[in-house]
């Protein structure tokens, strides 16, 4: 088995001036190069990307032509990076890229949960919604997949086999980008195969995503950048990520405490994992990277404002504890 992570305390809440919880993890900040500039915890240690892997799991349809193919756009394209929210034009944009390819609703094996735009909004669904596999946050994902055994002649059935030629291939991209063939395998929430790499390669695949270091990543980084509402949705991370690095930045979240953030105009690349998977930790540990490298001066005026809740609040609002950085970066030059 391979060893765990050797994390840090990133993050800690205080309730009352005293400590409450600490939240460890890593930090890796590496350049053009891969070579690690910053770093917090053990930033070359495994850790499962989650669907911070999307881009790379989309790389092979693009690769082979598969945008042509079936005259996809940059939003289908976007939607197949995407953790999106279920919202109505994700739902539109996955029909569209279903109905090009000669799939059905029913051919996707991503299973099928209430849209994510309910919990990042605080509202609850209509009385009688009903949703289906296409609201699943993975949906546009699952139908590039299906895209790429449709172009390919492979069966639908059987798009998420371990053994099958697509995952095959999706492998071998991630054990490239990763350096090693050595990764410790598992099964994502949509039942597709999910990869660990070392911390400091997938901040490594993001600058190389970022600076577009080939036509197919900068197809991918361009999709992503025009349209992070469909990479996400309403009031979610990548969404502010992305709108407040004004066409600089590619993001894209992991589930279980995984960041990942490319900057073109510095040839960086961010990985961050909170080791416990907390979301709020996970939201102020970014911005304090992204202030401590010197990439904004504070995130009030920005899109990020949100995610930056350094206040705790009971339910009357009233301030009970802070949510505290525990780590230091250098700035870069």
């Amino acid at each position: 088995m391979q060893p765990a992570p050797e994390h840090v305390p990133l993050v800690r809440t205080t309730r009352g001036g005293f400590a409450e919880c600490v939240h460890l993890g890593s930090i890796a900040v590496v350049d053009a190069s891969g070579r690690l500039v910053a770093g917090a915890g053990d930033a070359h240690g495994l850790n499962f990307t989650r669907s911070a892997l999307k881009p790379l799991q989309a790389l092979a349809f693009v690769a082979d032509g598969g945008m042509a193919h079936f005259g996809f756009d940059s939003q289908m394209l976007a939607l197949m990076c995407a953790s999106h929210g279920g919202e109505a034009v994700h739902v539109q944009v996955v029909r569209r890229m279903l109905a090009r390819i000669g799939a059905k609703e029913s051919d996707l094996h991503c299973g099928c949960h209430p849209p994510s735009y309910y919990t990042h909004t605080s509202t609850c669904p209509p009385p009688g919604a009903r949703f289906s596999p296409l609201h699943h946050n993975c949906s546009g994902k699952h139908t590039g997949f299906l895209a790429y055994c449709r172009m390919h002649g492979q069966p639908l059935a059987r798009y998420l086999d371990l053994d099958s030629p697509l995952q095959q291939r999706v492998r071998a991209i991630v054990e490239r980008f990763a350096g090693s063939r050595d990764l410790p395998m598992g099964m994502d929430g949509c039942s597709a195969p999910n990869y660990a790499m070392p911390l400091s390669a997938l901040a490594h695949t993001f600058s190389r995503l970022a600076v577009g270091e080939t036509p197919e990543l900068a197809a991918l980084a361009y999709a992503m950048k025009r349209h992070p509402d469909l990479v996400s949705g309403t009031r979610r991370g990548d969404l502010m990520l992305m709108r407040t690095g004004g066409g600089d930045w590619v993001s894209k979240v992991g589930a279980d405490g995984v960041q990942a953030i490319g900057v073109r105009s510095r040839g960086i690349g961010i990985a961050i994992r909170i080791a416990d998977g907390n979301r709020r930790a996970m939201h102020v540990a970014t911005v304090a990277v992204l202030q401590q490298l010197g990439l904004i001066d504070a995130a009030a005026g920005t899109p990020l404002a949100p995610l930056d809740e350094r206040v705790i609040r009971n339910y009357r609002g009233i301030a009970v504890g802070t949510v505290e950085p525990a780590f230091s970066l250098p700035r870069l030059p």
